[in-house]
C-alpha cells in the first residue's frame, strides 16, 4: 500500500494591485535614470527562462550552492538544531528545501511565493514524497511585507533564503530586511545563500552568457512592462548590459536604447538617447566577514557558514 499523505494547505496573502504596480513602474520609468525592480523580470516567461539560465556553464552560483548543500548537509543540521517550521522564502519549485528534508527533518514546510498558483504542482510532490511533514503553500510579497500569518509558524522557526537573492537589496535595503527575519525569527534562525566577491572575469559571463539567454530574460522585460502599463517597448530597439560596478560591489544588469527612440504608453510617454539605460537589476556581492556583520548589525546573536572550495560562495547559518 502507497503511504497516504495529507494534501498541502495553500493560504493567498498576497493580491495583486495592478494600480500600484503601474505607479510604481512609472515612478520608475520616468526617474532622471531610468529604474524597473527586479520582480518585474518574472512573468511566467521570466520565470523559465531563469530557469534555464541556472543550467548554463557559465551561471555557477546554482550548481555551487547545491554542492554546499549537498558535502555540508550533516554539519548545517547538526549548527540548526531542531526545525520545526522550515520557511522557505520564494520557494519556487521547493527542490533547494527538499533536498535538505533529509537533514533538517523539518516538522512543518510554509513555502513562501508571490502566488500560491505557482507552487501547486510542487507542493502536491512534496506532500507526496515526504508524507511525514505538514506543507503549507502561502501566497506572499515577502520583498515588501514579511508579516505571516502566525498560526501557521508552529514550533522553533527556521528561514530559508537560498540562491543568493539577498543580492538583489541594497545593503541598507538587506540590513532591514534581515532585521524583520530576525523579528521573526525568534528561538530559531535564518539558512542563506550569499554569492561572494569575485574577478569580474567570473561574474560577467553569468550574467551575460555566450548563448543569450541572460540577454533574453532581461529583454523579456519590456514586454511584461508593455502588459502592465500599455506601453509600446519593442525589444529588438534594445540591448542587454551586464557589467560589475567595483566600487559598489555588484553586478549591475541594463536594458540600452541601440538609438534615440520614445517610448509611449496611455497619459505619457518618454524619449531615450541612444545609449541611454533602464537599470532592472543589481546583485551584490559579499565577503565572508562583510556580511556576517551584517548579519550582527540585523540583530542575529551570531553566525557560521560553508563555502565551496574555490571560495565563491557561502550559506550561512545566522541564530535568532
Amino acid at each position: 500500500m502507497p503511504a497516504t499523505h495529507a494534501e498541502p494547505r495553500f493560504v493567498q496573502c498576497h493580491h495583486e494591485d495592478p494600480q500600484a504596480s503601474r505607479a510604481e513602474l512609472l515612478r520608475g520609468l520616468t526617474a532622471p535614470t531610468a529604474v524597473t525592480s527586479p520582480k518585474f523580470l518574472y512573468d511566467r516567461l521570466g520565470s523559465k527562462l531563469f530557469d534555464a539560465i541556472t543550467e548554463l556553464d557559465e551561471y555557477y552560483p546554482t550548481r555551487t550552492e547545491a554542492a554546499i548543500f549537498r558535502d555540508h548537509a550533516v554539519q548545517m543540521a547538526a549548527a540548526i538544531g531542531p526545525v520545526g517550521s522550515l520557511i522557505d522564502l520564494g520557494a519556487g519549485n521547493c527542490a533547494k528545501a527538499s533536498s535538505l528534508f533529509g537533514a533538517l527533518q523539518p516538522a512543518r514546510y510554509l513555502a513562501v511565493d508571490i502566488s500560491v498558483d505557482f507552487l501547486r504542482e510542487a507542493l502536491d510532490r512534496v506532500a507526496r514524497e515526504f508524507p511525514q511533514i505538514e506543507v503549507v503553500g502561502i501566497g506572499q510579497d515577502f520583498s515588501s511585507s514579511l508579516a505571516l500569518p502566525p498560526e501557521l509558524v508552529s514550533g522553533r522557526p527556521v528561514f530559508f533564503y537560498p540562491g543568493s537573492s539577498i543580492g538583489n537589496f541594497t545593503p541598507q535595503q538587506a540590513l532591514q530586511f534581515l532585521g524583520g527575519l530576525h523579528q521573526q525569527a525568534s528561538g530559531g534562525g535564518l539558512l542563506i545563500g550569499v554569492d561572494l566577491v569575485k574577478a569580474a572575469s567570473v561574474l560577467e559571463p553569468a550574467y551575460d552568457d555566450a548563448l543569450g539567454v541572460t540577454a533574453a530574460f532581461n529583454l523579456n522585460l519590456l514586454l511584461h512592462l508593455n502588459r502592465l502599463i500599455g506601453s509600446d517597448f519593442e525589444p529588438r530597439q534594445w540591448r542587454h548590459i551586464a557589467c560589475y560596478n567595483a566600487e559598489q560591489s555588484r553586478i549591475e544588469m541594463h536594458l540600452e536604447a541601440r538609438r534615440e527612440l520614445v517610448v509611449r504608453w496611455p497619459g505619457g510617454s518618454r524619449r531615450f538617447d541612444a545609449g541611454e539605460r533602464i537599470h532592472t537589476e543589481n546583485s551584490y556581492k559579499y565577503s565572508i566577514d562583510g556580511f556576517a556583520t551584517l548579519l550582527a548589525d540585523a540583530g542575529f546573536a551570531k553566525s557560521s557558514h560553508w563555502t565551496d572550495e574555490d571560495g565563491q560562495f557561502a550559506v550561512f547559518w545566522a541564530a535568532a
